[in-house]
C-alpha cells in the first residue's frame, strides 16, 4: 500500500542523533504512502452497528508487523478489537497518546453518489464513509508512528497509538473497556484525537480549532401512554397527540444561555479575526441587552455557534402507531440532549418535566453510551503550546482557538481520568455543514491536501513535546 520506505524520509542530520527541531520530513515523498494507508482503511466496512473493527485492526497489524513496531490487541468481543502500539521513550516525561476510532456510522447507500467503501479519489477529494470521522486520524497517527520508528527518533516520552472500537455510540467495546481493564496500557499526560478542525473561508485559513472540552450527551425518551382504539373514534388520551404537544412545547423552550471559560475565549477570539459586523456580535454575545437579538441571528445563520450557548434539545426520532385506522396505546420520541459540561442535570431534568407538564408522558434516559462530564483541558500546557506553534508554522496569519465540541468524543473518558485531551482535525470549509459532505453525511469526503496537512500538523506538535532535545 505504501511507497518504498527509503523514499519517505529526508533527515537533516544523523539518524539516531537528530534533535527534535531537525526531525525533517519530505512530506511530498510521504504523501503516496499516507494516502495508501488511508484509502485501505476506508475500504474496510466497519459500520457501527455491528462494527467489525477487528477487520481494521488486522490491516493495521500487517502494517505494524512490516515496520517492526510493537503492539497489543485488546478485545472484549473478538469482532470488536482495539489496537495499542507503543514507541518507547527514555521515560523522563509521561506518555502522549494518539487516538483514532476505526468504526464509522452506517450509510444509506441509495443517497450516496458513489460506493461509500470504495475510497474513490476524484478531483483531489477522497470520498468514503469515515473519510473525516475518523479514519483520517487513524491514518495520520499510523503514519506518525511509522516515521518516528524509521527515523529512530529519540523520545523523552512514550508515544502510544490507539486504534479504538465503538466510538460511535458503543463505547463499552472500546474506550470504556480500555479505561476499566487496560488503563496502564493507554495512560498518558496528553492525548490527541478528533474534535477540532482547521476552518477555511474560501482559500484562507481563518483559525485552528482545538477542542479542550465538549458537551455531555444525555439523550432521553418521551413515552406517551394512552388507550388503544379505533381510529374512527378519536380519544382524548391519544398518545400521539400528547407526544406531539410535548415535543412542540420543548422545541419552543430555550434553556438559559451561559458562557463558560472556553466559549467565552472562543467568541473573543472570533471577534479578533472577523469582519466588523460579525465581530460586534461575537464581542457582545454576553451583553444582556444585545444578546437576545444576537442569539436570534446565530440561530438563523450560525447554528454551530448558537449551539455553544446553552444545553440543547433536538427531537430526532418519533415512533407511534402501526396502522392508519388504529389509535396506538403508546408513542415515543427521542430527544438528543447535549448538556453544557457544568450543567446541573438534576435541576435540568426537573425543568424538563415541568415543561412537558403531562402525567401521560414518561421521561426515561435512553439506554446508550454516556460519556462523563470532565473539567476542560488546560491551555497552559506544553502540548497546547505545541499545537499553537504548529498552527503558526503551517497556517501563518490564522489563530488557534480553544473550543467546546458540541459533538461527543472519547476524549471525555480520558479527561475524566486526568489526561489533558485535545481535539484536532483536518481543514474544512466553514460552509461544509451547509453544502454537505461532512462527518456522518452522505458523500462524506476529505481533500487530499487536508489529509497531508493534518499529518504534518500532528508531526510538528507531537515532536515538539515528545522528541528529545
Amino acid at each position: 500500500m505504501g511507497v518504498p520506505r527509503g523514499l519517505a524520509l529526508v533527515l537533516c542530520c544523523g539518524l539516531m542523533t537528530t534533535p527534535a527541531r531537525e526531525l525533517g520530513v519530505d512530506w511530498r515523498a510521504v504523501q503516496p504512502e499516507l494516502l495508501g494507508y488511508y484509502r485501505a482503511l476506508l475500504r474496510i466496512d466497519t459500520s457501527n452497528p455491528p462494527g467489525n473493527e477487528t477487520r481494521a485492526v488486522n490491516y493495521l497489524r500487517t502494517v505494524l508487523d512490516r515496520e517492526h513496531i510493537p503492539y497489543q490487541v485488546f478485545a472484549l468481543d473478538p469482532h470488536r478489537a482495539n489496537l495499542v502500539a507503543r514507541l518507547k521513550g527514555n521515560g523522563t516525561k509521561r506518555p502522549v497518546l494518539l487516538m483514532g476510532h476505526t468504526d464509522v456510522v452506517g450509510v444509506d447507500r441509495d443517497k450516496w453518489r458513489v460506493d461509500p467503501f470504495a475510497a474513490i479519489l476524484r478531483d483531489g477529494w477522497i470520498l468514503g464513509r469515515g473519510s473525516i470521522d475518523d479514519k483520517s486520524h487513524v491514518a495520520v497517527s499510523l503514519m506518525t508512528m511509522i516515521l518516528l520508528h524509521r527515523m529512530g527518533a529519540p523520545l523523552d516520552r512514550d508515544v502510544v497509538f490507539l486504534a479504538e472500537a465503538g466510538e460511535e455510540g458503543t463505547t463499552q467495546w472500546g474506550i470504556d473497556f480500555l479505561v476499566r481493564q487496560h488503563w496502564d496500557d493507554i495512560a498518558a499526560e496528553f492525548a490527541l484525537a478528533e474534535g477540532g478542525q482547521v476552518t477555511v473561508r474560501g482559500s484562507t485559513v481563518r483559525y485552528v480549532e482545538i477542542a479542550t472540552t465538549e458537551k455531555v450527551v444525555r439523550p432521553v425518551r418521551l413515552i406517551a401512554h394512552g388507550t388503544s382504539g379505533h381510529g374512527s373514534q378519536p380519544r382524548p388520551d391519544n398518545p400521539i397527540v400528547h407526544l406531539a404537544a410535548a415535543v412542540s412545547r420543548l422545541s419552543g423552550w430555550q434553556p438559559p444561555m451561559r458562557l463558560n471559560a472556553t466559549t467565552r475565549a472562543w467568541f473573543e477570539g472570533l471577534a479578533k479575526i472577523s469582519p466588523p459586523e460579525d465581530a460586534f456580535r461575537y464581542a457582545h454575545i454576553g451583553d444582556p441587552e444585545l444578546s437576545p437579538s444576537i442569539q436570534e441571528y446565530l440561530a438563523q445563520h450560525e447554528i454551530a455557534n448558537y449551539s455553544l450557548l446553552r444545553t440543547t434539545i433536538a427531537p430526532t426520532v418519533i415512533h407511534g402507531g402501526f396502522r392508519s385506522n388504529v389509535i396506538p396505546s403508546e408513542a415515543e420520541a427521542v430527544l438528543d440532549i447535549r448538556a453544557l459540561p457544568d450543567e446541573d442535570l438534576a435541576q435540568f431534568w426537573a425543568e424538563l418535566r415541568r415543561m412537558v407538564a403531562d402525567p401521560a408522558i414518561e421521561i426515561k434516559p435512553l439506554e446508550t453510551a454516556t460519556r462523563p462530564a470532565a473539567p476542560p483541558s488546560r491551555t497552559d500546557t506544553a502540548m497546547f503550546r505545541a499545537l499553537v506553534h504548529a498552527q503558526n508554522k503551517l497556517f501563518p496569519g490564522s489563530i488557534t482557538l480553544p473550543a467546546m465540541a458540541t459533538g461527543a468524543t472519547d476524549l471525555a473518558q480520558l479527561r475524566a481520568k486526568g489526561v489533558e485531551g485535545y481535539g484536532y482535525g483536518p481543514a474544512m470549509d466553514e460552509l461544509v455543514s451547509v453544502s454537505g459532505g461532512g462527518p456522518h453525511s452522505d458523500d462524506e469526503r476529505l481533500s487530499e491536501d487536508s489529509l497531508y496537512k493534518m499529518a504534518e500538523f500532528l508531526w510538528l506538535a507531537l515532536t515538539e513535546v515528545a522528541a528529545s532535545r
